[in-house]
């Protein structure tokens, strides 16, 4: 009943930028938290960054001051705006958002991941 999709991965060299978006859709009536996870190869799933519906933001200590989460709630989309890339932060990002629908129930989804590749 929800559906995110994910784009802006890519490949791009150490020290540039990238930003992904993922857009919800679906039988939405509210977003509380959205947020962004990342899972390198071998590696367990890993939170990246998080946003609530106030606004209040939570970042990896790995990010802090890299990377910028933000969200527009008219479009039900957050955004990771990802500067001064590492090739440590390669791996596949995963959007998640958590909210309730118009039936009243309350959900849980994950976007369908999209690749980020840094090359040093």
């Amino acid at each position: 009943q929800v559906q995110l999709v994910e784009s802006g991965g890519g490949l791009v060299q150490a020290g540039g930028s990238l930003r992904l978006s993922c857009a919800a859709s679906g039988s939405i009536f509210s977003i509380n938290d959205m947020g962004w996870y990342r899972q390198a190869p071998g590696k367990q799933r890993e939170l990246v960054a998080a946003i609530t519906d106030g606004g209040s933001t939570n970042y990896a200590d790995s990010v802090k001051g890299r990377f910028t989460i933000s969200r527009d709630n008219a479009k039900l989309t957050v955004y990771l705006q990802m500067s001064s890339l590492k090739p440590e932060d390669t791996a596949v990002y995963y959007c998640n958002v958590r909210g309730s629908l118009l039936a009243g129930m309350l959900f849980g989804s994950w976007g369908q991941g999209t690749q980020v590749t840094v090359s040093s």
